[in-house]
């Protein structure tokens, strides 16, 4: 498919999620719609059941591979895999790749959920299973659905919005107590201020804040994880669902 017919695809797309945002339409095209949002959850669903245990990584789609961040990003892939969690990232470039680059370097297993953007977000070279949204918000959930924590590396509104999606559902007690953590203690020194300045005001409690680390330090993110996530939950390596064939999902195996 040529790049022409890309683009025409990838903003009618666009335009489809604009066009949910903006008000009441016809009960017709809400229906559509709707049908639309459950393809994309089924697709979702069919790509990452079999991902196993896996630890989200979020982060700017910004930084080239030379930057501090990128480079310190591959190490928190490396050092997810290592733990034998699977890492899963918006499957963009910039921290998303250099992530999936660390824990395909290191011979682990490396998942990308690309979203479609005007601007033809591309999927990074180092996932080895890919899924692609047309809406941010199906994307999200099943970014959080399959982790059993969060890493949060420098990031903009999108690294945000997901961060804080994830300590409101933890919060709320919408999913469990899994660990988010911050990479960049310099980075996230204001936003950190802005959440003890929170707890003061009461508008949330210091136990909020319990399972949320701030650190530069890989090891110390690694025996948050070993805590929080595998000691937590009881995880163990090789624990794997299986597709189904009469499901057909065998063709979502590999």
């Amino acid at each position: 498919m040529d790049k022409d017919k890309i683009k025409v695809l990838r903003d009618k797309y666009l335009h489809s999620e604009r066009r949910f945002l903006e008000g009441p339409r016809s009960r017709r095209k809400e229906l559509l719609f709707t049908f639309k949002v459950l393809r994309e959850f089924l697709k979702g669903f069919r790509k990452l059941h079999f991902i196993g245990p896996s630890i989200t990584v979020f982060g700017s789609a910004r930084f080239h591979e030379h930057h501090p961040y990128y480079i310190k990003a591959m190490e928190v892939g490396k050092a997810i895999s290592d733990l034998g969690f699977t890492v899963l990232t918006g499957g963009g470039p910039g921290i998303m790749e250099a992530a999936n680059r660390g824990a395909f370097e290191a011979g682990g297993k490396s998942v990308g959920c690309n979203i479609v953007l005007p601007h033809e977000q591309r999927e990074n070279p180092y996932v080895q299973k890919s899924v692609e949204f047309r809406y941010f918000f199906v994307r999200k959930t099943l970014l959080i659905k399959y982790s059993y924590g969060f890493v949060c590396m420098p990031g903009g509104m999108g690294t945000m919005d997901e961060m804080f999606e994830a300590l409101t559902l933890i919060q709320t007690g919408k999913i469990k107590g899994f660990p988010v953590i911050l990479i960049g203690k310099e980075y996230w020194k204001h936003l950190i201020t802005l959440l003890d300045d929170m707890v003061k005001h009461k508008t949330i409690s210091a136990p909020d804040l319990d399972l949320l680390l701030v650190t530069d330090s890989i090891d110390e993110m690694k025996n948050h994880i070993k805590i929080h996530s595998i000691g937590d939950f009881g995880l163990k390596k090789g624990k794997r669902y299986k597709p189904f064939r009469w499901l057909g999902e065998l063709i979502y195996k590999k």
